[in-house]
């Protein structure tokens, strides 16, 4: 028979091995360059090592009677569902990469965001709100990967230069974002979880005081990130229904 103690040992292990059993896929390539940041783990794996061992600690903490107990459900419960979106955040990165691959579109992954970045070269003209025919394709693969992975925040930020007053930059930015926004809905990407807001010439990425500075300000970005309090399951399905219950296999529902 397990004592706590015992108990504890084997919820530190599942913490574990949920961080070290699954391996980064993009290992060995270009995209595992920028997604492994942590000698070949993938986040994945990081998501659901620590994600075990909080749930361990928190399980224990709850369960007083049986602390043990308590750590292993803990451990199982809060390891699955960690790595329940580091999963389909690793393949929501991998397919937007894909999609993006020579379309002017940069793909960046910080933590559980997802952040595109699109030049101002190919979205809008000057002084225009007008989405540009180069624009047009980027926004089409953008548009069919949310549809396939529907359970994100989608916040789309407009910005431009520093030239002009901040009056017009924060209204002409506004007007960009929203036309983003606009057409991806009329794309059938859900509005539920999507904001779009300006932020002119804030948070400018190269120098203004020149001519490729201003125009590498002149983008939008499309940050994407998790749900609050949803869980995660495969890309494309309707995500599971919250359950603090401990019920039957914690890793089916993201299996």
């Amino acid at each position: 028979m397990f004592t706590p103690r015992r108990l504890l040992v084997v919820a530190t292990a599942v913490a574990l091995l949920s961080g070290c059993a699954s391996p980064n896929p993009y290992d060995g390539s270009s995209q595992g360059q920028a997604n492994n940041e942590s000698g070949g783990m993938s986040k994945t794996a990081k998501y659901g090592g620590l994600g075990a061992l909080a749930g361990a600690l928190a399980g224990a903490a709850i369960d007083h009677n049986n602390r043990g107990k308590g750590a292993l459900i803990g451990a199982v419960v809060a390891g699955a569902g960690a790595a329940g979106y580091g999963y389909y955040a690793d393949q929501q990165e991998k397919k937007l990469r894909e999609s993006m691959a020579n379309t002017g579109v940069e793909v960046q992954r910080q933590g559980d965001q997802i952040k595109l970045i699109m030049p101002g070269n190919i979205t809008f003209a000057t002084n225009s709100d007008a989405i540009s025919s180069s624009f047009y394709q980027p926004l089409n693969n953008l548009a069919n990967s949310l549809k396939q992975f529907n359970q994100n925040t989608i916040q789309i930020v407009g910005y431009t230069d520093s030239t002009g007053s901040r009056q017009l930059n924060m209204d002409l930015s506004q007007r960009r974002a929203q036309s983003v926004a606009n057409y991806l809905t009329s794309q059938g990407v859900s509005p539920a979880n999507l904001s779009a807001r300006g932020a002119g010439p804030d948070n400018p990425i190269a120098s203004n005081a020149d001519v490729n500075g201003r125009a590498q300000n002149r983008r939008v970005e499309v940050n994407l990130g998790p749900i609050p309090g949803q869980q995660y399951g495969q890309p494309g399905q309707q995500a599971p229904q919250q359950n603090n219950q401990f019920q039957g296999n914690p890793y089916q529902q993201y299996q």
